[in-house]
């Protein structure tokens, strides 16, 4: 599956602004048309709490890379798409966009309430390869303390770079459970393989919105 993530950066104060504009995002642009995805499928949209502030972040599924060419294409044939960018331009500072790759399947939690983490690892070049195999092989030991949400690599965008996404109940289980998983030796020995892999790490603090499909 290819996930596309966009990020928009808008003016401070202006959030509020952007979300009423988004409210009705999914149902009027992603929503199901006939059984299927008008333009592939709405995911979640949060916006931050901490880390990078005053942006709002969406996901969106597609089945393949190149569908996403084809697909994206369709909501500027649509009014209410048409619409809805000639509206938010008003709040923007910049838009980011990314076509990801799923390296494990899309996990979104039960229930609402939720906080997001999402984490963003670029590496060394070359070394995001062997940075995920290293990952990947800890994955069910992190698990035992949080579930992952999703796992990507950019396909199109930053290369050697990896993202993470993680749910929590609110902000005092996810210190808890980082503390608990800082003692655990094997997720000590994975740092000690992994870390020197890396050139930069990057960590936002997600809410979701109203509309989101996850909460």
């Amino acid at each position: 599956m290819s996930y596309e993530l966009r990020t928009y950066n808008l003016l401070p104060g202006r959030l509020e602004d952007y979300l009423n504009l988004a409210a009705n995002l999914e149902s009027e642009i992603f929503g199901p048309d006939n059984g299927d995805d008008k333009f592939g499928k709405f995911e979640g949209q949060w916006y931050t709490e901490f880390g990078t502030l005053n942006q709002a972040v969406i996901l969106v599924r597609y089945r393949r890379l190149d569908e996403g060419d084809s697909v994206r294409a369709e909501p500027f044939k649509n009014q209410e798409w048409q619409r809805f960018t000639q509206k938010i331009r008003s709040t923007l500072v910049a838009q980011e966009t990314k076509m990801l790759c799923a390296l494990l399947p899309l996990q979104p939690p039960a229930g609402e309430g939720n906080v997001y983490e999402l984490r963003t690892y670029r590496t060394r070049p070359g070394a995001s390869s062997e940075w995920l195999e290293h990952f990947k092989s800890i994955m069910p030991v992190r698990e035992k303390y949080s579930k992952n949400v999703g796992l990507w690599q950019t396909q199109i965008g930053q290369l050697d770079e990896v993202t993470h996404m993680w749910p929590y109940p609110d902000l005092n289980d996810r210190a808890i459970i980082r503390a608990k998983l800082k003692k655990n030796p094997e997720w000590q020995a994975f740092l000690q393989k992994g870390n020197p892999l890396l050139l930069n790490m990057e960590s936002v603090v997600l809410n979701p919105t109203a509309n989101s499909a996850m909460k």
